[in-house]
């Protein structure tokens, strides 16, 4: 068998590569950056043939490291919920409508009358919300009706890249979860829903599990790689689920956080158990006959790129970390309401804002950074909180993404989550995950967990101090008071810019 295993993550920021050998070590890797549109408030796009390009630049660089002849299979992961459309030609429409998109409120609001809002949040496993692929589908029918006439394909961004590597219109069924169009329970589209919304079946690609060979590299797609005609193509994973896999989160309890530009609470479950106001997104895992609930934060690390961009921008982030960790607990009385693009867990409100509460005249450059990082873990905390309502009590969690990496941030997100985080051997994320995936489809593995028990261990804990748990669980109950003290503040807010 051919010893290597290709990861591609198609992410917001850049499509990277990643190959790893049967130990599960990296043997090679390149990222490719990508450019974000933002034309409008609330708007977020990016063009899908720039998704493509940077693919292909990142797989010809890991070719130069590794024999094409050695990759036994190619695993893919992404950006969830993007809206990519396809004429009958398979050339782009119009640019993507992502995950942090905005603009479709109305269209939630519609959809979810027609249908009722409880069976719809049943059948799902979340609420109708403005990132998904479905509202989004709804608004380009409403707003740009030649370009919806005009469409023939509607694919997610991992699935536009692995379109063009092998000329099948094919999704996973935990990326397809989240166009909220599936029957979660059942694994399948939903012919009722589809009905109910007046969407083609004939638009939507095939479903397959994640570790499922799905397609193979066609001639075009080899000769714009450098990839071997012929290799198989698994189904692959969404880019959380993914990271939960390059995580170990396979089993019902097992909880990961990741603090990257949004926030996710992640744990897996062996049965279909929405929550059951919707407060929570609960879809197929990319392990066969799993699910998973996540909560998500719009924006977490990114609050911080925000406040270096916007006030601080000549300063490293292990500056920032240090300024946070000479200011006490609780930021001097100052809170932050991560909100800066919206939210989605447990405030699924499209014009909710970013705000600090309680600024005084001591308030300086550290109160603010401890405040944002405070924010943030809070925001995540309301997202455990969701769990245990369901009796899902994690003991610990695997964190990751980029507030990890600083030892103040972390031991806030240890403290204020109380319970232990860890880190594991790897922070390759989701492009590990696609890649673990194909190593599985490969036969290398006879399932994801032998795959996972095999690669991934625990390195460093980052343990609770009682003190800080005590001192935060009395400022918990004034955090949560800001989201609806603000509420109507954010829709006049709004209102005014139009």
């Amino acid at each position: 068998m051919p010893a290597y295993f290709l990861g591609i993550d198609v992410s917001t920021t850049a499509s990277k590569v990643l190959v790893i050998d049967m130990a599960g070590a990296v043997v090679a890797s390149h990222s490719e950056p990508h450019t974000l549109a933002t034309p409008h408030p609330l708007w977020s796009e990016q063009d899908p043939r720039e998704w493509w390009a940077a693919s292909c630049t990142s797989l010809r660089a890991v070719l130069r490291d590794v024999d094409v002849d050695d990759i036994a299979a190619i695993g893919l992961t992404g950006q969830m919920h993007g809206l990519t459309l396809l004429d009958a030609n398979n050339e782009v429409v119009r640019p993507a409508i992502l995950w942090n998109d905005q603009r479709t409120g109305a269209q939630c609001a519609a959809m979810t009358a027609q249908v009722g809002a409880q069976w719809l949040y049943a059948h799902i496993g979340s609420l109708m919300l403005p990132g998904f692929t479905a509202p989004k589908i709804a608004w380009v029918r409403e707003h740009e009706p030649d370009a919806f006439a005009r469409t023939a394909h509607i694919l997610l961004p991992k699935d536009y890249v692995r379109f063009r590597l092998t000329g099948a219109y094919v999704t996973d069924v935990s990326d397809g979860s989240g166009m909220a169009l599936m029957d979660v329970r059942r694994r399948a589209w939903s012919d009722a829903l589809l009905a109910a919304l007046d969407i083609p079946r004939a638009l939507l690609p095939e479903l397959c599990e994640g570790p499922e060979v799905c397609a193979h590299i066609s001639a075009a797609g080899a000769e714009a790689t450098g990839l071997r005609v012929g290799t198989p193509v698994v189904g692959g994973a969404g880019d959380q689920p993914a990271t939960a896999i390059g995580s170990g989160i396979l089993q019902r309890g097992q909880t990961s956080m990741t603090v990257g530009t949004s926030g996710v609470v992640f744990t897996a479950n062996d049965e279909y158990q929405p929550e059951p106001d919707g407060r929570l997104h609960t879809f197929c895992h990319a392990v066969p006959g799993q699910w998973f609930h996540m909560g998500v934060m719009l924006s977490a690390a990114g609050g911080m790129r925000w406040l270096q961009d916007a006030l601080v921008p000549g300063s490293s982030y292990d500056e920032l970390s240090a300024l946070a960790g000479a200011v006490p607990r609780g930021a001097d009385g100052v809170l932050f309401a991560p909100y800066l693009t919206g939210e989605r867990h447990p405030h699924p409100d499209p014009l909710a804002r970013g705000a600090f509460v309680g600024l005084t005249l001591r308030s300086g450059m550290g109160q603010l950074v401890r405040a944002v990082m405070e924010g943030v873990a809070f925001g995540l905390r309301d997202n455990l909180e969701l769990l245990r309502s369901l009796g899902i009590e994690p003991a610990t969690a695997a964190v990751s993404g980029g507030a990890s990496k600083s030892p103040v941030w972390r031991q806030i997100l240890t403290d204020i989550a109380g319970i232990p985080l860890y880190t594991v051997n790897s922070s390759e994320g989701a492009a590990l995950g696609a890649a673990i995936l194909a190593a599985v489809g490969a036969g290398a593995w006879p399932d994801v967990p032998s795959a996972c028990n095999a690669f991934i261990r625990q390195v460093d804990i980052s343990t609770p101090d009682p003190a800080a748990v005590a001192d935060y669980a009395r400022l918990y109950p004034a955090y949560r008071a800001l989201y609806p003290a603000l509420r109507a503040s954010f829709a006049a807010l709004a209102e005014f810019e139009g």
